[in-house]
């Protein structure tokens, strides 16, 4: 993974920006954020800025801080932004983001979720994630498979 990466996407990059954190990468997403805005945070927060808007993408102030992001499926704009910015997929940083808010997502007990997932979910899963600001909790599922499968590492 390049080292300390951030992103910020653009109003029309939300499915996007949730691959990125599946990828454990730090990737803003205000939705109603207006371009002034966007281009304010990429610069103060040392972010790189996701968007389709070409006006956007070519203005002077993150002209060298953007990826223009093509009109393909989510999985094919994950893709090109891997691939443009020359990023590698550390296993280690796989969901280590919540998907929904950014925060990091820290380890916790399977005792402490017993009562927060799904019975089945308890029996075959051993390994869970909480989001302290979500309340959200994560374990491994077929949403990691599909991640990797899209990049093509499976």
């Amino acid at each position: 993974m390049a080292e300390g990466v951030k992103f910020v996407a653009d109003c029309m990059l939300g499915k996007l920006a949730r691959w990125l954190r599946m990828l454990g990468f730090d990737t803003l997403y205000i939705p109603d954020a207006d371009d002034d805005e966007l281009v304010r945070l990429a610069v103060r927060e040392d972010r790189i800025l996701l968007t389709r808007d070409f006006r956007l993408s070519d203005r002077r102030m993150v002209r060298n801080r953007s990826v223009l992001v093509g009109w393909g499926s989510t999985s094919e704009q994950l893709r090109q932004v891997v691939e443009q910015m020359n990023l590698s997929i550390d296993e280690r940083a796989l969901f280590t983001r919540c998907t929904i808010c950014n925060s990091p997502i820290v380890p916790v007990s399977r005792s402490e979720v017993k009562d927060r997932v799904p019975p089945y979910v308890y029996q075959t899963q051993q390994d869970y994630g909480y989001c302290a600001r979500c309340d959200k909790i994560y374990w491994p599922g077929t949403h990691v498979q599909r991640v990797l499968r899209a990049l093509g590492y499976l």
